[in-house]
């Protein structure tokens, strides 16, 4: 079970959500598992086929409806702290049951829900069903400027995720080597992650020679070669539900193709660039184009393949997203990825990513590990390059 904000923090978070739901005219969120469910009061439900779902009207009071099976990990998380919870047996229609009090709480007023995100389709469809009147808008389009600026604690949860995500890049050249498969060294990654701290591995990328060209290649049975170029790609979830994500690109052994080495310099001034762009009152496209224009002055535009960056929090990717065409402007408290790459296919490709909080004045890099070039030349004997 992921650890919990406090009662205090989730009923002002919920009182923020009706607030910003009646900005929006909308009479009601239907929030299912996901981060917002686990933002707005602290449940990290599992995705079933029966349905959860927090109920959150324009008036009255907020329920979370679980499944009778669920009810005492909807208790142990917290949840009924700070709402009722209400269960539904096999045999309810559980979309009935949401129907019925939003009918108590608004009567006939139902006009306008707001949608899980990533609500599943078939719920999305139960729902038309069940409010046949109502419009059906996205709850992000609600809840964005509720979790897009993190507050001191959120930025703590992830400077503590940036910090075990690097003691496990601190540890490569105990299993980057030339000689063995990208699976086994992947396997070693995922355990060390899990003893970094980490309740969950999200994904764990090793992506050695021809295959770092593919920006999100994951693990394989190729055998890492001398002078390889490698892209470790690699992150979790802590037990207070916030992420880490963290990529570094090394050599293993060997002497590496200069024209990577070259243009391992390039992205190198890139990320530093960017990473300097980021303070409040400039957009996020400014950032990508910090980035992406000195990787386009090298002659390596068209390698660069993805924009800069993408939110981080309670989920890997949330917004803001980093790049070209999104005009949101920068406020202290929105934390994201800065991560730009070159990718040569057939060959090789680099990429380098921090964790970044904007603060008051500037910027914060919440991972903080060497972003040079590093040659394992022997296990547990890196060699900057």
């Amino acid at each position: 079970m992921l650890a919990s904000p406090s009662a205090e923090v989730l009923t002002d978070r919920l009182r923020r959500a009706v607030s910003a739901a009646a900005a929006a005219d909308v009479d009601a969120l239907l929030v299912t598992p996901g981060a917002d469910l686990r933002y707005l009061v602290g449940y990290d439900a599992i995705p079933l086929e029966r349905l959860t779902c927090l109920v959150v009207p324009a008036s009255g009071e907020p329920v979370l409806v679980v499944p009778r099976l669920e009810e005492a990990a909807a208790e142990a998380s917290g949840a009924g702290a700070v709402v009722k919870v209400q269960t539904h047996d096999e045999t309810d229609d559980a979309f009935a049951v949401v129907a019925g009090l939003l009918g108590d709480a608004l009567g006939e007023r139902i006009s306008r829900v707001a949608l899980a995100d990533r609500m599943w389709a078939e719920q999305v469809l139960r729902f038309r069903e069940v409010l046949p009147a109502a419009e059906q808008i996205t709850a992000g389009r609600v809840l964005r400027a509720l979790r897009l600026r993190k507050t001191p604690d959120e930025v703590a949860g992830l400077r503590q995720a940036g910090r075990a995500i690097d003691e496990v890049h601190q540890r490569m050249g105990e299993w980057l080597r030339p000689g063995r498969r990208e699976l086994d060294v992947g396997r070693d990654i995922a355990q060390a992650i899990a003893d970094a701290g980490h309740r969950r591995v999200n994904f764990v990328i090793v992506a050695s020679g021809p295959n770092a060209a593919s920006p999100h290649h994951d693990l394989s049975d190729r055998v890492i070669e001398a002078g390889d170029p490698v892209v470790v790609d690699i992150g979790g979830t802590m037990p207070d539900g916030y992420c880490s994500d963290c990529t570094r690109t090394y050599v293993a052994g060997g002497e590496p193709d200069p024209e990577f080495t070259r243009y391992y310099a390039v992205l190198l001034e890139a990320q530093q660039r960017a990473c300097d762009a980021v303070r409040p009152g400039v957009t996020a496209e400014s950032v990508d184009a910090a980035a992406r224009d000195v990787i386009t002055a090298a002659g390596y535009g068209p390698a660069f393949l993805h924009r800069t960056g993408h939110g981080i929090g309670l989920e890997e990717h949330e917004e803001p997203w980093i790049v070209s065409g999104n005009d949101t402007v920068l406020e202290p408290g929105m934390c994201f990825s800065i991560e730009p790459g070159i990718y040569l296919a057939g060959r090789h490709g680099a990429r380098i990513e921090d964790i970044v909080a904007v603060t008051d004045d500037g910027v914060e890099r919440l991972d903080t590990i060497d972003r040079e070039l590093v040659v394992l030349h022997a296990p547990g004997d890196p060699v900057l390059g």
